[in-house]
């Protein structure tokens, strides 16, 4: 880092220390950007850093609901409004026990530049609660999405704030908000996105993610005069960027050979396709949490509280969560002859481990860049509400690869233009970096 950018991550590391994903997130940011600071240092004047490392905003606040046994219960929420220079904060709900400040942070940092990145008027912001909808009702789900969205609907909106699902938040937990939402305010609008298609939503929203990861290995494999046809091909989660990256993988001649969940991972050698594909939306909708039902079902190996990296493959890509991917994980996968490996989760490897990959000529491409499809879609989705109008799957998914290959493009012409050929993740940090800075120095204080 130059000396700016050590000066604030300092600072951060000082009143952050309880905050380690955020900590990581911005360590990563500011090393690929130090080279930009050091050439325009307007950037130190107008404290650029200290401004974007500052949400505008963080809402937090309790979420009371009642149980089918009329128990009162309260959880947390949260909605941080990490950026809005470029357009309306635009960033997903997690639901899930694991969520505190310091993850939706991280995740709302990450989103100013992911959002950056499309070329589409979106700011960056991310939210969610602790509360976990595994063993809970449909009914207990809906009261607490409703709780959940009475506060929230005080701050978000079609030009303000639109949020989108996460983690623990799919179609059915957007219908509630929304719901409540519209009630509240009396107003339809594209507040959310990630609707229904009949009110509002998008094809192939839910593919979205993986069709654009995938579409940005196939770039990045170009550039080595490689395809994904004939590649073999490890994927961690079962969710839906995996389901999504699984369907795109297997249309471009890739074969996808293993799934992960907390439970461990399967391979199946054959590849997941065709009916296979298909059960990945049932063991989702099973409430399970489980892929070891992929094994029985079709008769593949299983490997108990484990992770798929030890698998040969050609391209590696993690799409479950947060530091999943670490060292030993990267020299297996630099031992087996992986030459790519895409970040489907939002910054599923460790620091380590992408230092490691990198040093040893493995193709790389941060989160940021490579799972933009998801809210590259939704701003798609906006755009449809606000023409009151419905694209084809066929206009959408064209739109997307469109996007994929400009963000693509756009990370390796500024790798080269500012000395670090081939390097998506300066790339990536930096092409997403330089917007936002200028639109903020352009509209002053903000």
């Amino acid at each position: 880092m130059n000396r700016y950018a050590q000066e604030v991550f300092d600072e951060i590391k000082r009143s952050s220390h309880d905050q380690p994903e955020f900590i990581q997130a911005v360590a990563e940011v500011f090393s690929s950007i130090s080279i930009v600071l050091d050439k325009e240092p307007v950037l130190k004047k107008e404290r650029i850093l200290e401004r974007l490392v500052e949400p505008e905003r963080i809402i937090i606040f309790r979420v009371p609901w009642r149980d089918d046994r009329g128990e009162i219960h309260v959880n947390r929420g949260y909605r941080v409004e990490s950026n809005s220079a470029l357009g309306p904060y635009k960033g997903g709900l997690r639901f899930h026990a694991s969520v505190n400040l310091s993850k939706l942070k991280f995740l709302g940092f990450e989103q100013i530049f992911k959002n950056s990145l499309t070329g589409l008027p979106l700011g960056g912001g991310k939210g969610g609660s602790d509360f976990s909808a595994n063993d809970k009702s449909a009914n207990e789900v809906m009261n607490f999405c409703q709780s959940f969205m009475t506060e929230l609907s005080r701050h978000i909106g079609a030009n303000t704030d639109v949020p989108a699902g996460d983690i623990g938040v799919g179609g059915r937990e957007i219908g509630f908000l929304f719901g409540q939402y519209k009630r509240i305010k009396n107003i339809f609008e594209g507040v959310l996105t990630g609707k229904g298609l009949s009110w509002g939503g998008s094809l192939i929203r839910p593919e979205a993610t993986g069709f654009g990861i995938s579409y940005s290995t196939e770039e990045m494999l170009k550039t080595k005069k490689q395809s994904l046809d004939g590649k073999v091909v490890a994927i961690s989660g079962f969710g839906n960027v995996a389901w999504g990256t699984v369907q795109k993988v297997t249309a471009l001649g890739g074969t996808v050979v293993t799934l992960s969940g907390p439970d461990g991972f399967i391979h199946d050698p054959d590849g997941i396709k065709g009916e296979k594909i298909d059960y990945m939306l049932e063991m989702r909708g099973s409430g399970h949490d489980s892929v070891a039902d992929y094994a029985k079902k079709f008769g593949v190996s299983f490997y108990q509280g484990k992770r798929p990296w030890n698998i040969k493959c050609d391209v590696a890509i993690p799409c479950a969560c947060e530091n999943e991917l670490d060292e030993i994980d990267a020299k297996d996968l630099i031992k087996n002859g992986c030459v790519c490996v895409v970040e489907g989760a939002n910054m599923p490897a460790t620091h380590t481990a992408v230092e490691l990959l990198t040093k040893n000529g493995v193709l790389f491409a941060p989160g940021k860049a490579a799972n933009a499809g998801g809210v590259a879609c939704s701003g798609l989705e906006m755009a449809q509400n606000s023409i009151r109008l419905n694209w084809t799957s066929e206009e959408v998914d064209q739109r997307l690869h469109q996007i994929m290959v400009r963000i693509h493009n756009n990370c390796l012409e500024a790798s080269q233009k500012y000395g670090t050929p081939g390097n998506y993740i300066n790339g990536a940090n930096i092409a997403g970096f330089q917007k936002v800075a200028y639109a903020m120095m352009e509209q002053g204080l903000i």
